[in-house]
């Protein structure tokens, strides 16, 4: 080889070299639908395509990421994780026992998370959920406690972080440590951290401009505790989409790019209460938001890095419970909440303490078409009408208990009917060991195949940025 094909070949390893180097994210987006397993995204899926009449699935956004990979959920503690240790897993790359934030199980050492590496690398960090700012999934990527239910504490873990943007409903505890003592007032202590609290979308527009650190939290007057379900949203309620995208045009003022966490929080409390209907719209909702992140990667696609994962499955969720005909059509008669119904319910019985069985069916055909556009099982409709006469008739109230919420019963067999008619089973009302679903695209998406652990996303991640994760 002579000398000038010698230096060719040099310069062409020293760009190849170069070229390699440069392929780390400028902008990284980590997506986690809570209680989103591979049967959430399948049922949300085939309801799309059921309302246009045709048989299968009709893609999501992120469905359509060319890798796709699938992994284990399973905590350091239990083989069903609860979201303090499914978050921490997924923020830091370790496990951890149920209940802890990111933290060893003895709750003494703590872990730095891949939102704390990119704020060492100089890039902005933002932290957004539709449920609280300190819940465990959120919590687990900027907070160190020994339980998810120090939600005070964690709040505090806020200004240490001292990452850039934080979105969600607002926080469970500003008043109120671990001891249940009152403490002064975590939101003064964030203001004067230099964090711009802000209450929804219009206020943030007011306030972008001139604030470098933002906390945008429900309306005023709103829910501190979650957004509301996305089925039951009005205009001018605050949304995860919208969330997203405040979080990106903040973001967006640094230098050095930036790091993005989201949550869709409700798809695991929709599950919680077996509502199928409120679960599918959850999952809708999320790839809503997931819609922005793609948008901006569509503009920067050699740039941007997303990533779309999920703590861990929530129901033990089947699309198919008997029949070979899926109707996952019918399920689109619920136009509320299981939750919103049980509040209508209980406004109802007070205004008509002993309602016939024909106005109480009626009330439920309005709001789940069962009965005049759903066929209701004779087994169902007697469980029904058990508990409309120990309501309405002996003046005895029942309600069915979920991890979020206590539902009136006849709302909840209603719901449960019109899953059953809808083609839909549930395992249980709790988490599941059923693996997690993985999507990527952009720069290094590649990397996510096969079957992983929920520990090495982070740790994947955190290599094709070019960071170090503490082991």
């Amino acid at each position: 080889m002579n000398k000038r094909l010698f230096n060719l070949f040099l310069a062409l390893i020293l760009f190849t070299g170069i070229a390699n180097a440069q392929k780390q994210p400028k902008y990284i987006f980590f997506l986690i639908g809570d209680g989103m397993g591979l049967s959430q995204v399948n049922v949300a899926e085939a309801f799309l395509a059921a309302q246009q009449n045709k048989n299968g699935t009709l893609p999501l956004v992120f469905s359509k990421f060319p890798h796709v990979a699938f992994a284990t959920s399973h905590s350091l503690s239990h083989g069903v994780t609860d979201s303090g240790a499914g978050g921490t897993a997924l923020a830091v790359g370790h496990k951890t026992k149920n209940g802890v934030i990111g933290m060893d199980s003895a709750g003494v050492k703590p872990y730095k998370s891949i939102a704390n590496l990119a704020k060492e690398k100089g890039m902005k960090v933002g932290i957004t959920s539709s449920v609280s700012i300190d819940h465990a999934t959120p919590a687990s990527f900027y907070a160190n406690q020994p339980d998810r239910d120090m939600y005070h504490e964690i709040g505090l873990d806020i200004i240490k972080s001292k990452f850039d943007f934080f979105g969600g409903s607002g926080f469970l505890k500003p008043t109120t440590n671990a001891k249940k003592e009152e403490v002064p007032s975590l939101l003064p202590q964030l203001e004067k951290a230099g964090y711009k609290l802000v209450n929804g979308i219009a206020e943030y527009n007011q306030a972008k401009a001139s604030s470098d650190k933002i906390i945008l939290m429900n309306n005023k007057g709103a829910n501190n505790v979650s957004l509301k379900y996305a089925i039951d949203q009005k205009p001018g309620d605050l949304q995860l989409a919208e969330i997203t995208s405040a979080a990106i045009e903040s973001l967006s003022k640094g230098k050095n790019g930036f790091f993005l966490m989201v949550e869709g929080g409700k798809i695991d409390w929709a599950c919680h209460a077996n509502d199928g209907a409120a679960t599918i719209q959850e999952v809708l909702d999320f790839n809503s938001a997931v819609a922005k992140a793609y948008e901006f990667y569509q503009k920067h696609p050699e740039e941007t890095l997303i990533v779309v994962t999920a703590d861990h499955e929530t129901g033990g969720l089947a699309l198919g419970n008997g029949s070979s005909t899926l109707r996952l059509k019918t399920i689109a008669n619920q136009k509320i909440s299981q939750e919103v119904m049980s509040t209508l319910i209980n406004d109802f019985r007070t205004k008509n303490a002993s309602a016939s069985w024909d106005q109480v069916k009626a009330f439920l055909t309005e709001h789940t078409g069962l009965w005049k556009d759903v066929k209701v099982a004779e087994k169902d409709e007697k469980e029904i009408f058990a508990a409309y006469e120990k309501s309405f008739v002996n003046h005895q109230n029942e309600t069915q208990k979920s991890l979020y919420a206590s539902n009136d019963k006849i709302a909840s067999l209603a719901v449960n009917a019109l899953n059953k008619a809808s083609s839909l089973s549930w395992a249980s009302g709790s988490h599941s060991a059923a693996y997690i679903p993985v999507f990527a695209i952009g720069v290094g998406a590649e990397q996510f195949k096969n079957k992983m652990d929920n520990i090495d996303i982070p740790k994947t991640v955190a290599k094709i940025a070019g960071w170090n994760l503490p082991e």
